[in-house]
């Protein structure tokens, strides 16, 4: 009797909660963002800066603030083994950028103007639009003072809007002033919110003296109407700080860039002065800001660089392309402009050659790829040409490769309508297979 042996059942294993596999043909959409970005940075003369997903924790700790709630809750965080160095993944890239420039003295001759795409982590409850890790595209410049540039990527930010037909989308503007005026307005909240401790919740009573700021965050509704009552900074600012805000609305107005002064809007983190700003939409329930950020003239200061102003913004790719699909955009994957229909495994080295020679003209081919038992019926081929989206199948049959030959066959306009040509050719022809021929 012959034992049957026993097969051990391996643990299917799965993705990260939070962390997403981006699959086709959905990454398509991301490609084409992607490249819409690159494009629209080209034109406003910012340029690619690629840094470490991991951090020293200490770069997010000085630059974020120790009592906000990325740095307090979120941030996956942990000690090297091999020499106990305190690492972070990264929650945000601002202070990466601003690190990397100052390690390698960017600002040397001049301001810079740069852009960056990636993965952030942060240990937050999944949910639509917030994920633990997700993905930002951001912009910053840096070593420029003035408010042409704060409204300059406020621009930039709303051309993309407008190329992508995004319509749901708002800007909400304020100033955060300048630290003596935030210390003036800090005195002011903490006395105000002093008189109303019975109202407050345990994480506000525990930020009150540490961050008041942040109360302002607070989502907890019984809350609202303390907060509605507190003292506003805009009526703290001095005459710069004013007249900042002013220069940038200006510019705004002469572009015909609609936007709202929100008091109330102070953002996450605690490098921000002057300008900050928000783009928010309806669509996409409480994970409604798409893309924010604002100046941070003392974060490179802070970071141990030389005193150096900054501003920049950062855009929820996960978000837009989101709001993309409730807005009903298409989904903008690029066709297959062939299908290669091979009957015998034999001929792959002279089909392939020509494949070759078509796809360094700009031709997009599938190949029909075999299994161990041959390369399939013609049949089955031409099923799964029609099902691959190509406009044309490329038919290398015994009878066209003895005539150094191929036939073209129309998939999709014209179907059944087909042509030879000849495979010293291809070079010549491959034009006639692109889909924007």
């Amino acid at each position: 009797m012959v034992e049957k042996s026993a097969v051990r059942r391996v643990e299917k294993l799965s993705a990260v909660k939070g962390m997403n596999d981006i699959l086709p043909p959905e990454s398509a959409r991301w490609e084409a963002l992607e490249g819409i970005v690159r494009a629209l940075m080209r034109r406003y003369a910012y340029e690619n800066i690629r840094t470490p997903i991991l951090e020293p924790t200490a770069l997010f700790v000085r630059g974020l603030g120790e009592v906000t709630d990325i740095v307090e809750k979120e941030m996956y965080s942990f000690e090297d083994r091999l020499n106990g160095e305190a690492l972070t993944l990264r929650p945000e890239s601002t202070a990466g950028v601003v690190r990397a420039v100052v390690e390698h003295s960017l600002l040397y001759n001049g301001g810079k103007r740069l852009y960056y795409m990636g993965p952030m982590f942060r240990h937050e409850r999944p949910q639509r639009g917030r994920y633990r890790q997700f993905h930002q595209i951001g912009a910053e410049a840096l070593g420029f003072g003035g408010a042409e540039v704060d409204a300059e990527l406020i621009l930039m930010a709303h051309a993309l809007w407008q190329e992508l037909g995004l319509t749901d989308v708002a800007l909400q503007l304020n100033s955060l002033g300048q630290p003596g005026e935030r210390s003036l307005h800090r005195a002011a909240l903490i006395a105000h919110f002093e008189q109303h401790v019975d109202v407050l919740d345990e994480e506000a009573k525990r930020r009150l003296h540490l961050n008041p700021l942040r109360l302002l965050d607070s989502k907890n509704p019984q809350m609202q109407g303390v907060i509605e009552a507190a003292p506003k900074l805009l009526d703290f600012l001095g005459d710069a700080s004013k007249a900042h805000l002013e220069r940038v609305t200006s510019i705004l107005d002469a572009n015909g860039v609609a936007y709202s002064i929100n008091p109330r809007l102070v953002r996450g983190m605690d490098y921000y002065n002057l300008t900050v700003f928000e783009f928010v939409t309806t669509r996409l329930g409480s994970q409604g800001t798409i893309c924010a950020g604002g100046r941070y003239d003392y974060l490179t200061e802070q970071i141990g660089g030389k005193p150096a102003p900054a501003v920049g913004w950062a855009m929820g790719v996960e978000r837009v392309l989101e709001l993309l699909k409730e807005q009903g955009a298409p989904a903008d994957i690029a066709p297959i402009d062939a299908y290669a229909i091979v009957p015998d495994a034999d001929a792959l080295p002279k089909v392939m050659a020509c494949l070759q020679v078509l796809r360094t003209q700009g031709v997009t081919v599938q190949m029909h790829a075999g299994t161990v038992d041959g390369m399939g019926s013609i049949k089955s081929q031409f099923k799964r040409a029609d099902g691959s989206g190509a406009r044309f199948a490329l038919i290398f049959g015994a009878d066209e490769l003895a005539q150094g030959a191929v036939t073209v066959k129309s998939l999709r306009d014209g179907v059944g309508e087909q042509v030879t040509q000849v495979l010293d050719q291809a070079a010549q022809w491959a034009k006639s297979l692109q889909s924007t021929a």
